[in-house]
């Protein structure tokens, strides 16, 4: 694979690569958490990229990305694929492929593997589920919980398959879960809806890109991770350092969140301390 980056300069001048769980600091409706866009203003005049990780779709991510000027990648469909902005890199090969406006470095398996795969899980388990491709554009409104247009956007599905069970029990739901891991798909909760993938891997996203920005680099920036707890499991072990944001108001620490293999120690902050994005950044920059 081939490449080169059109602001070279820029990046070579980088301290850190920040991942950022962005799903519960930008949400669909409303603003940003208070504070985070003029983090993201600062991160960009100090040349540190931030790649936004989230469920959602490259539909879904136009409007935010306009909004909040965002120029880099990002990692859509819960680890499904990486999108990068035209020219952010130039590269070839036969793992990049162009969807929409953006460069896709595929992960996960394209649909329609995932909605055949659905489908399948549904009859083999004998568990009924609605996929949202096939409701109504008032049905997909109603389920989903969002605003029509948003909730066609959120369907627009390049790689995973959302959906809902219908009438089921929960030792129904633990049954089917419990075959899709034998199966080795990613089924995932995502509010009122359930996400399904073949082959999603946040870690194997971030890797992905590490590989893109050490060759940009010609040498090794730091990967950051930064995340809520529900996003950190997945996340911090494909990152270098990382920071873990909490909602309590407790002081700010190091702690370990234990994961397989082994703990890792993380930097713990509260979204509720005063100056918590001052404090994020000087961990972003710190050298230890």
């Amino acid at each position: 694979m081939d490449l080169h980056t059109s602001s070279e300069t820029c990046l070579r001048q980088t301290s850190a690569i920040v991942y950022c769980a962005i799903d519960t600091l930008v949400p669909l409706r409303g603003k940003p958490a208070l504070g985070f866009d003029d983090f993201s203003i600062v991160l960009t005049h100090a040349n540190i990229p931030s790649i936004w990780i989230t469920s959602r779709t490259r539909a879904q991510m136009d409007e935010p990305l306009r909004k909040l000027d965002h120029a880099h990648p990002f990692i859509a469909e819960g680890g499904s694929a990486v999108y990068l902005p035209t020219d952010y890199f130039h590269l070839r090969g036969e793992k990049s492929e162009r969807r929409g406006r953006f460069l896709s470095i595929p992960v996960a398996q394209p649909q329609p593997a995932a909605a055949e795969a659905l489908e399948s899980l549904s009859a083999e388990t004998g568990v009924p589920v609605v996929p949202l491709r096939s409701l109504s554009p008032r049905e997909l409104a109603q389920n989903s919980g969002l605003p029509q247009r948003e909730a066609e956007l959120a369907r627009q599905r390049d790689f995973d398959e959302l959906f809902f069970f219908a009438g089921t029990s929960d030792g129904d739901i633990e049954r089917f879960l419990g075959e899709a891991r034998r199966q080795k798909f990613q089924v995932r909760p995502q509010g009122v809806l359930w996400s399904l993938a073949l082959g999603a891997s946040v870690p194997q996203c971030v890797r992905q890109l590490t590989k893109l920005f050490d060759r940009a680099l010609h040498g090794h920036a730091p990967s950051v991770g930064l995340a809520p707890r529900e996003q950190a499991d997945e996340l911090f072990p494909a990152c270098d350092r990382n920071i873990l944001l909490v909602e309590d108001s407790e002081g700010s620490h190091d702690e370990t969140v234990p994961r397989p293999p082994s703990g890792s120690r993380v930097r713990r902050i509260s979204m509720r301390a005063s100056g918590v994005w001052e404090e994020v950044l000087a961990q972003i920059t710190t050298k230890n």
